[in-house]
């Protein structure tokens, strides 16, 4: 390539990345807040991380009270208020602030309480396959009446206090299986047992809702997502993936969060 020649095409190339840098520049920065679902903990998310990094946005998945790393602090006390406390306290002592709240699964009780208290502080929810409670109703009241003695006779035939972990969706590569087996622990009965109590009223925040599509036999989301879509309050989305897309769909499902703040 002659002198001239180079000259130019460097000084075009140049242009190029000057073109594309603001569009880079002008890309939000948004803190998504992730409340996880029963038995699981940060850790189930790394997938995401980096996803969610590229796009030029904060992902926060904090470990619930005596799960993941906190395992040390299991407890027959554990509840769904310390769940939601939990989360509290990441959002005083990290100074989150324009959160995009984000309940998957069990999640969706936790995210519920923490939106009541924290209005201030997010700007959106979005509710992952997740259950969408009410005040004054706990997770053995929102689902299948068949969840409430499931989950009873499971803790009694264990220590009594814990219920172990549902099945991994039977999409789950084999590799996946195994790291999240031997990371997934039981989980105090009275997360699911004890009512949500809601201290501000009803909540006006904009709401999404993504139903997983890929639905196991007894599906106890399928009527949350009904009356999210039949609901003009609500934005709803449907993803083509099983209960952990998180695990399963992680692209596909970072760019639907990133297109929800879009």
């Amino acid at each position: 390539m002659k002198r001239r020649e180079f000259l130019v095409a460097g000084t075009a190339s140049m242009a190029v990345v000057a073109v594309a840098q603001p569009a880079i520049a002008q890309t939000s920065r948004t803190t998504f807040l992730v409340c996880t679902g029963a038995w699981s903990a940060g850790w189930s998310w790394k997938k995401v991380h980096p996803l969610m990094a590229a796009g030029g946005h904060r992902l926060v998945v904090p470990t619930y009270t005596g799960l993941g790393e906190r395992e040390h602090l299991a407890s027959s006390s554990n509840d769904l208020e310390t769940h939601i406390q939990d989360m509290l306290a990441v959002i005083k002592y990290e100074d989150l602030r324009d959160i995009v709240l984000v309940g998957h699964s069990y999640g969706g009780m936790v995210a519920t309480g923490v939106a009541d208290r924290a209005r201030d502080r997010i700007t959106q929810l979005v509710y992952l396959d997740a259950f969408v409670p009410t005040d004054g109703q706990s997770l053995m009241d929102v689902g299948p009446p068949a969840v409430r003695q499931r989950m009873q006779e499971l803790a009694k035939a264990g220590d009594g206090w814990r219920v172990p972990s549902n099945p991994i969706p039977s999409d789950t590569s084999e590799a996946d299986v195994k790291w999240i087996s031997e990371r997934r622990l039981p989980q105090s009965i009275r997360c699911f047992e004890q009512p949500l109590k809601m201290r501000g009223g009803d909540l006006t925040l904009p709401r999404s809702y993504v139903y997983f599509t890929r639905v196991p036999p007894a599906d106890p989301f399928r009527p949350f997502a009904e009356r999210a879509r039949n609901d003009p309050s609500w934005r709803y989305y449907e993803l083509d993936a099983s209960h952990s897309a998180h695990v399963t769909a992680p692209e596909a499902l970072a760019r639907l969060l990133q297109t929800i703040v879009s």
